[in-house]
């Protein structure tokens, strides 16, 4: 085998590379579209808000998830950031208060031992559907990262496919070059 025909391989190989890597590039966006705009529409058809600046949501808050939570203060929440700030600096922190810092078991295993507690099972019903909202966010927030993970990935697959495509382009004409010299 003469070194054209190496090339011819190599560049063919490399030319093939690359479009598979295109292909990927575009399943890959849409794949991140088509998850991110299902976030979305799942977000905006539950017509969350955030509280207001000065609200009563806003003041039960410390200081950190004050700050996390005021980025977004008065609006709606229609990402994975926005669901997991949210879940994790808003809803986590009323739940702590409701609860007397107890989660949902200890709280149902309290009110299972004392089942005349009305009190008590008020309390495990709002920390059960809290806890479920908050679950429910964190979802929508692990599947919009994945989304984000896949444009990065859909971005890499461009770059490196439109480089080995270029690549392979130079070889085969570094082929023909080497061929003409024998």
């Amino acid at each position: 085998m003469n070194r054209s025909d190496v090339d011819n391989l190599i560049s063919a190989t490399g030319l093939l590379l690359g479009a598979l890597l295109l292909a990927a590039s575009g399943a890959l966006f849409w794949t991140h579209s088509f998850i991110h705009g299902q976030v979305h529409n799942q977000l905006a058809a539950e017509k969350i808000y955030f509280p207001t600046a000065g609200s009563a949501g806003m003041t039960a808050l410390h200081q950190p998830d004050l700050d996390q939570v005021a980025r977004y203060a008065g609006q709606q929440l229609l990402t994975g950031a926005q669901a997991e700030v949210f879940a994790d600096h808003f809803i986590a922190v009323h739940l702590r208060t409701i609860g007397g810092g107890k989660t949902y078991s200890e709280l149902s295993a309290a009110a299972i031992a004392d089942p005349a507690n009305a009190k008590l099972a008020g309390q495990v019903q709002t920390v059960f559907r809290g806890e479920t909202l908050r679950g429910l966010l964190l979802n929508a927030y692990a599947f919009d990262t994945m989304a984000v993970v896949a444009r990065y990935a859909a971005w890499g697959a461009l770059i490196a496919g439109l480089e080995l495509i270029v690549l392979a382009l130079i070889g085969f004409r570094h082929a023909k070059e080497a061929a003409k010299r024998r």
